[in-house]
């Protein structure tokens, strides 16, 4: 398959670490991949990655360098743009793109991932992938010790708020939004020292580029270092969305995901979906290993069907009309 065909064995649209995972993984089954990309990943506010084994600390733009050179590599080859839509056809799908003729794939992955939707907080979002934060595996160990504000805007406050506990004893969760806690959960984060403080969030507050703090409604300060959030997972389903998949609520009230199976095969055939496309909770080790395994399982779904193929041709019957005999002469 040369770069410039418009047939692929699997098309791959979105190459973060899911997509370029499973480009690297089909290229080593000798598929033919086109990683379909538009160059803006969810991670780009972040200037370090923590947790991946063996790059932790590295910045998410160095892992997306190696991992494009590790596909190429192998064969895969890339596209730098936005798939608009998908259509099935009788052995796999077309792919429309903004720009470009369509594309024609036996099998697709698709790993576009989520958009963050946050609070509607004066100064949070320029705080983003900074000091203001949603997972603690990823960046708890660097507010270790210092005061923590969690900022409840679900029923999941109280638990995101015991989560950080392990890192700080200076933790304040902040109701904004958020349902007042139980009995038992005022019982729980008493128990852990976890101050509590009703009233919504007006702004962040700064002092040398730093989170110094949050203004409350009434006027109150509350010094911090860090602020968590929990985010609206907010999928970027416009290809599985021409496909008839739509979202669905993610089970622990995180925004949506599409729904698939552990390989990351969706209810429509021939159509796989990996990273936080699938799983918001997933760190960038899990995305990687989520596109990991969804090439594996399109490679045994292609190899099924190559052995299909090939058994069908060595025992049906030739239907070609077998040649004229030559014209007479003299």
């Amino acid at each position: 398959m040369t770069q410039h065909s418009s047939r692929y064995d699997v098309v791959i649209v979105g190459g973060g670490p899911a997509g370029l995972s499973g480009a690297l993984m089909l290229g080593r089954a000798r598929r033919s991949v086109l990683v379909i990309d538009s160059g803006q990943p969810r991670n780009a506010p972040a200037e370090h990655m923590y947790g991946f084994l063996s790059r932790d600390g590295a910045p998410p733009a160095q892992l997306l360098d190696i991992g494009r050179q590790e596909a190429a590599s192998y064969g895969g080859t890339f596209r730098t743009g936005r798939a608009r839509s998908a259509t099935r056809e009788d052995d796999g799908f077309v792919v429309e793109l903004d720009t470009g003729p369509p594309l024609r794939a036996r099998r697709l992955l698709v790993t576009t991932g989520i958009t963050d939707e946050l609070p509607d907080i004066a100064g949070l979002k320029a705080r983003w992938g900074r000091d203001v934060l949603h997972c603690p595996y990823c960046h708890g160990w660097e507010f270790r010790d210092q005061p923590i504000g969690v900022l409840a805007t679900s029923p999941m406050g109280v638990h995101q708020a015991l989560m950080f506990r392990q890192w700080t004893d200076q933790l304040t969760l902040l109701l904004h939004t958020g349902p007042e806690p139980t009995h038992e959960e005022r019982e729980q984060l008493a128990a852990r020292d976890i101050a509590v403080v009703s009233g919504e969030v007006s702004r962040l507050e700064t002092a040398d580029d730093r989170l110094s703090g949050v203004r409350l409604r009434t006027g109150a300060m509350i010094p911090l270092r860090a602020l968590a959030v929990a985010p609206r997972a907010v999928p970027h389903s416009a290809v599985v969305d021409t496909l008839g998949l739509e979202p669905a609520p993610h089970p622990r009230g995180l925004g949506e995901h599409i729904v698939a199976d552990a390989t990351g095969l969706t209810p429509v055939p021939g159509l796989w979906v990996a990273g936080n496309l699938a799983d918001p909770t997933a760190n960038v080790l899990a995305a990687t290993a989520s596109g990991s395994t969804a090439a594996a399982a399109i490679n045994a779904d292609l190899t099924a069907d190559d052995t299909r193929r090939a058994v069908r041709a060595r025992t049906e019957p030739c239907t070609a009309e077998p040649e004229s005999p030559p014209l007479p002469t003299g």
